[in-house]
C-alpha cells in the first residue's frame, strides 16, 4: 500500500495565513483538553500533552483528511482509566501500541468503508450528542473549590467575571467575521480576552490553575511490560476497544468535515495515519487519542483546508510544552471556554428539529437514542454501533412487510405467483403464506423478476417451497433466477426444476 504525503491536498491554492494562524488557534484549545482527558485517565498531564502532539503531528502529515485534527480525547482516556488503575501507565502505553496495530490492520484491510453503513439518522445522533458533551463539559469551569476540597457553582462577583468574559468571548466569535475573515474570530477572542485579564488583572481561573504543563521533548520510551501471553491477555481487551472507539470516532469525524468542506476524505488511509499515530505516541509517553470533533470544527471553521494547520498546531504545542508553558499558564480559561460553547453551538444539527413529524418516527427515535446513549455514557462506539444495530432492524422490518404475490391462473390452467419485493430472512413468513399448496392446479409457476433472494433464508424458503409442492405431486417452476441465485440453489442441491428463460440482469447480495 502506497500513501503519498501531500501537505496541500485537494489541489486547491492555500492560504499560509490562515492555515498558520488556524493551527495557533487549535494549539491554545488543545491545552486545556489534553490535561482534562489526562487527568481523566489517572495520568499526567504531560501525558495527554505528549499525545495531543505525537497524534496531531503523525496524522496530519499522513492522515486522509486534511484539516483534521487529532489528539487524547475523552473516549480514550474513558477506556485506560480502569487499566491504568489496574496495571500502571507502562500497561497504557502497551495497549496504546498495540491498539495503533489494530488500527493499522484495519486500514490495510479496507476496513474503513464499513463507516458507510452508519445512517444518516445515526450521524446526527452522534453529532448532537457530542456537541451536548461539549457543551455540559464546559460547565464545570463556573464551578470553584472550596475549603474543603468540594467543588461548588460560583457566586456573586466570581460567577459575573466568568460570565462576562465567557460572553464577550462568544460575541467576539460571532461578530468578527462579520465584519471581516482576515483573522480567525476564535484567536481573536482569545488574545482579547487575555489582554483584558492582563492589562486589567482580572481574577479569573488560567490554565495553570488547572496544572502545569512545562516539559520536554516527549521522551522515547518502550513500554516496560513483559513480553508475554499474559501480558498480552492483559492489554489486549483495551487495545481493541480504543482501537474501535478511536476509528469510528475518528472516521464519523472524517464524514463530517466532508459534508462541511464538500470534499472527500480517504477512510482506509485515515485508519493506518491513527494507527502509526498511536504507536508512536505509545512509545513516546502518550496516552493514546483520535481524532478529537470540536479541534477540527475549530480549524474548518477557521479556514483552513490543508495538512499545515494541523501540523502547525502540534508543534506549537510543543513549543508551549518546553519553551511557553509559563505564558501558556495565564491564558484565561474563559476565553477557552466561550470558544467550546461556540463549537458545540456550530456542531449541533438544528435541522434535527425539522425532522421531527417530517422523517420516519424511527429515524427519529435512532438520532435521539444515539444521542441519548452518547450523552449518558460518553460512550460513541456503543451509541454508534446500536444506532446502526436498531436502523438495520428498522429497515429489515419495513422491507419484509414488502413482498407480496400477484396470482393467476392462464389459459392453460397454469397457476402463476408474481413475487414483488425481497426474499430474505425477514420475508420468509410473509412467502410462505402467499402460497395455497393443496388448492393450486398440477403445475405452478413463480416469477421472480420484481423480486431479489438475498440470502440463505430465501434459499432454504424456496427449496421448502418446491418440497411442500412436490409432497402433493405437483411441479413448480421459478422463473426469472440470475445465475447467481441458481448457481447458490445448485451448491446447496436443492431438487428445483428452474426456468432460466428471460432472466433478467442482477446479481444475488452474496460475494464469492
Amino acid at each position: 500500500m502506497t500513501f503519498r504525503i501531500n501537505l496541500f491536498d485537494f489541489k486547491q491554492r492555500v492560504n499560509y495565513r490562515t492555515e498558520i494562524l488556524s493551527g495557533l488557534t487549535v494549539a491554545l484549545a488543545l491545552v486545556p483538553e489534553a490535561v482534562a482527558f489526562s487527568m481523566i485517565a489517572g495520568l499526567s498531564p504531560l501525558t495527554g500533552l505528549y499525545a495531543a502532539f505525537t497524534m496531531g503531528f503523525v496524522t496530519s502529515i499522513l492522515g486522509g483528511r486534511p484539516g483534521m485534527i487529532s489528539g487524547a480525547t475523552g473516549a480514550i482516556a474513558v477506556v485506560v482509566v480502569a487499566l491504568a488503575k489496574s496495571h500502571g501507565i507502562e500497561y497504557v502505553f502497551a495497549a496504546v501500541v498495540l491498539s495503533g496495530l489494530l488500527q493499522v490492520l484495519a486500514g490495510v484491510f479496507k476496513l474503513g468503508k464499513f463507516i458507510r453503513l452508519v445512517p444518516h439518522p445515526v450521524m446526527f445522533g452522534f453529532v448532537n450528542g457530542l456537541a451536548i458533551i461539549i457543551f455540559i463539559s464546559q460547565l464545570d469551569q463556573f464551578k470553584a473549590i472550596d475549603s474543603t476540597g468540594t467543588a461548588q457553582w460560583m457566586t456573586g462577583t466570581p460567577l459575573l467575571i466568568m460570565l462576562g468574559l465567557v460572553g464577550l468571548t462568544m460575541l467576539i466569535i460571532w461578530g468578527l467575521p462579520k465584519l471581516t475573515q482576515v483573522f480567525p474570530s476564535s484567536l481573536a477572542a482569545i488574545l482579547v480576552i487575555f489582554a483584558l485579564v492582563v492589562v486589567f488583572n482580572i481574577d479569573t481561573r488560567t490554565v495553570g490553575d488547572i496544572a502545569s504543563i512545562q516539559g520536554g521533548f516527549p521522551p522515547f520510551h518502550i513500554p516496560a511490560v513483559p513480553v508475554s501471553l499474559a501480558t498480552l491477555q492483559v492489554i489486549f481487551p483495551y487495545a481493541l476497544i480504543m482501537a474501535s472507539v478511536g476509528l469510528i470516532e475518528s472516521l464519523l469525524t472524517l464524514n463530517l468535515l466532508d459534508e462541511l468542506t464538500e470534499s472527500r476524505g480517504r477512510g482506509n488511509k485515515e485508519c493506518v495515519a491513527q494507527g502509526t499515530a498511536n504507536i508512536v505516541t505509545g512509545l513516546f509517553s502518550g496516552m493514546g487519542g483520535c481524532a478529537m470533533i470540536g479541534q477540527s470544527l475549530i480549524n474548518t471553521s477557521s479556514g483552513a483546508r490543508a495538512r499545515l494547520s494541523g501540523i502547525v498546531a502540534s508543534v506549537m504545542l510543543l513549543i508551549f510544552i518546553m519553551f511557553g508553558a509559563s505564558l501558556i499558564e495565564r491564558l484565561p480559561m474563559a476565553a477557552l471556554t466561550g470558544v467550546m460553547i461556540m463549537v458545540s453551538i456550530g456542531t449541533f444539527e438544528w435541522a434535527s428539529f425539522k425532522m421531527i413529524g417530517k422523517m420516519p418516527k424511527s429515524d427519529v427515535l435512532v438520532g435521539m437514542l444515539v444521542a441519548a446513549i452518547t450523552i449518558l455514557l460518553h460512550n460513541l462506539a456503543l451509541a454508534v454501533l446500536a444506532g446502526v444495530i436498531i436502523s438495520a432492524l428498522v429497515f429489515a422490518w419495513e422491507s419484509a412487510k414488502r413482498i407480496r404475490a400477484r396470482k393467476f391462473v392462464d389459459q392453460a390452467g397454469v397457476k402463476h405467483y408474481e413475487i414483488f419485493g425481497p426474499l430474505f430472512f425477514g420475508s420468509v413468513t410473509a412467502f410462505n403464506e402467499k402460497f395455497d399448496v393443496p388448492g393450486d392446479p398440477d403445475q405452478v409457476v413463480i416469477d421472480f423478476s420484481e423480486s431479489r433472494v438475498t440470502d440463505m433464508s430465501g434459499l432454504d424458503a424456496l427449496h421448502k417451497i418446491t418440497e411442500r409442492y412436490e409432497r402433493v405431486g405437483k411441479t413448480v417452476h421459478l422463473t426469472h433466477l440470475s445465475p447467481d441465485c441458481r448457481q447458490l440453489l445448485a451448491n446447496a442441491h436443492a431438487v428445483i426444476e428452474v426456468n432460466i428463460l428471460e432472466d433478467p440482469d442482477y446479481r444475488v447480495a452474496v460475494d464469492n
